[in-house]
């Protein structure tokens, strides 16, 4: 069922919450059969295509990370999906009372896996690490992302639609400020923790 669902919230997202939502997956569920396999798509085309083809700004010169400092950034990056995604849901899940929301820890967790899906499955561009074709790519994502959380939150939170755009206009802020907090992280590791080691 989560292959099909993951499928249909791409292709007819408004259909797809409804039966997401009639299936009632646990918080466990998500993490283990869905998170795991989500997170793991950016981390490992990230490891193969910056050791195996090279990071390029423009598609130019190729630069080579080393196997050893590839696969300490990809565990890095793999872990930090999973610390966001659920840390976005908690936060939902504390802010949903506002709007008039009465649902579990699990529906939180429902709507922010389903909703970074695009976003996940994006990452297989990382295969081929060209900083403006992942920079597009990854735009679009984020777009489709933005459109299937407004579709999403009424549906799973079970508000009245004026209530669910300020709720998902919410999410929208508190997630961007995960994403650039994950970007600020993954520099200080780079820099100090994790060390990049480039081999040409």
């Amino acid at each position: 069922m989560f292959l099909q669902h993951m499928w249909g919230v791409i292709y007819d997202p408004k259909h797809e919450w409804i039966d997401i939502r009639k299936e009632h997956y646990s918080m466990m569920h998500c993490f283990m059969s869905q998170i795991s396999i989500l997170a793991a798509i950016p981390a490992l085309s990230l490891f193969i295509g910056t050791t195996q083809i090279g990071w390029s700004i423009s598609g130019g010169e190729f630069i080579k990370l080393s196997t050893q400092s590839a696969l300490m950034a990809a565990v890095a990056f793999y872990a930090a999906m999973w610390v966001a995604v659920g840390f976005i849901a908690f936060v939902i899940h504390w802010m949903e009372k506002t709007y008039g929301g009465n649902v579990t820890l699990d529906e939180c967790m429902v709507l922010t896996t389903f909703t970074a899906t695009p976003l996940f499955l994006a990452g297989i561009v990382g295969l081929y690490p060209v900083l403006w074709l992942n920079v597009i790519v990854g735009m679009i994502a984020l777009a489709y992302t933005v459109y299937l959380l407004y579709t999403g939150v009424p549906e799973i939170m079970q508000i009245s639609e004026d209530r669910a755009f300020f709720f998902a206009s919410s999410i929208l802020t508190v997630g961007l400020c995960v994403l650039v907090g994950l970007l600020a992280v993954t520099v200080i590791l780079w820099s100090t923790i994790i060390p990049l080691s480039y081999i040409g």
